[in-house]
C-alpha cells in the first residue's frame, strides 16, 4: 500500500507545443469520470479550457497558478510558451485504469471498438511517428471538444449531457474493477489517518515509532505521450523507506 498523500498520484508534464486544427496549441481535452486533477504549474504560461454544465472558463496559468477540476469536467491544456505543470491526480491508478475519457466525436465515443483503436497509441519505432500519433489522437479530441463548448456557449446542454452518458457506457465494464482501486488508495489513507486520530484522542500514539521516510524513484527519462503532453510519472506507489543515512 502507497504512503503517499491522500492516495493520489504525482506527475511533471510538458504541455504539447504543436497547433491543432482549431489554431490553439496544446493537449487532448478530455475528462474524468471518477477523480479529481489538480495542476501546479512550475513554468512557461498557458491556459486551462473548461467545460462543463455550469458553462466554459478559459482560466489563465502562469507559475505558481494552483487550479484544481472534479469528475466531469472536460478540460483542455493550452500552452502559451513552454508550459510545465506538475499533476496531483486523485485516485492513484484510477485513470490509467480507463477513468479518462477523450471528447471524440459522438460516433467514435459511442462505439468502444472505435474509441479504443482512436485512442490507443500504436507501438512505433521513431519519435517523430509516435509524436504524429498522439497529434493525431488530439486532433480528433479536439473536433468533439469544440462541438460540446460551442454548444454550452449557445445555452445547449445536450450534446454535454450525450457525451457523459456514452462516456458512461462507456467504462461500465471495466469500472467493477474501480471499487477496489478507491478502497486500496484514498479510502485506507483516510482509514488510517482517522485511527491515528482516534489513538490520540485517548493518549495512544504508538504510530509514531514507526515514523519513515520514502522517497519515490527517479521517473524514467523518456517522457510518454499523455493527453496533455509529454508527461513523466513517479511511481510512488513503489516508494521505499530511506533507511541510509539512520544511525
Amino acid at each position: 500500500m502507497s504512503t503517499f498523500p491522500g492516495g493520489t498520484s504525482l506527475s511533471f508534464l510538458d504541455i504539447y507545443d504543436d497547433a491543432a486544427p482549431d489554431g490553439v496549441v496544446g493537449g487532448s481535452p478530455h475528462v474524468h469520470l471518477a477523480s479529481t486533477e489538480c495542476y501546479v504549474v512550475v513554468g512557461g504560461k498557458g491556459e486551462l479550457h473548461t467545460v462543463n454544465l455550469d458553462g466554459c472558463r478559459e482560466i489563465a496559468l502562469g507559475h505558481g497558478t494552483v487550479v484544481w477540476f472534479t469528475p466531469g469536467t472536460i478540460h483542455r491544456a493550452v500552452n502559451h510558451g513552454d508550459l510545465q505543470v506538475i499533476v496531483l491526480m486523485d485516485n492513484a491508478g484510477l485513470p490509467e485504469a480507463g477513468d479518462a475519457v477523450m471528447t471524440f466525436p459522438p460516433d467514435v465515443v459511442a462505439d468502444p471498438d472505435r474509441y479504443r483503436a482512436a485512442a490507443t497509441l500504436p507501438p512505433r519505432t521513431t519519435e517523430a511517428e509516435r509524436a504524429a500519433d498522439a497529434r493525431k489522437r488530439r486532433d480528433l479530441a479536439v473536433e468533439g471538444f469544440t462541438r460540446i463548448r460551442d454548444a454550452i456557449r449557445a445555452g445547449d446542454q445536450e450534446p454535454l449531457r450525450e457525451f457523459y452518458a456514452a462516456a458512461a457506457a462507456l467504462v461500465q465494464d471495466r469500472a467493477a474493477r474501480w471499487p477496489a482501486i478507491v478502497r486500496d488508495g484514498p479510502l485506507s489513507r483516510a482509514e488510517t489517518g482517522l485511527a491515528m486520530t482516534s489513538d490520540l484522542t485517548v493518549g495512544v500514539a504508538g504510530h509514531l515509532e514507526r515514523a519513515a521516510v520514502f522517497q519515490a524513484p527517479e521517473p524514467a527519462p523518456e517522457r510518454a505521450f499523455g493527453m496533455c503532453g509529454r508527461l513523466r510519472p513517479y511511481a510512488v506507489d513503489q516508494a521505499v523507506a530511506d533507511k541510509e543515512h539512520s544511525s
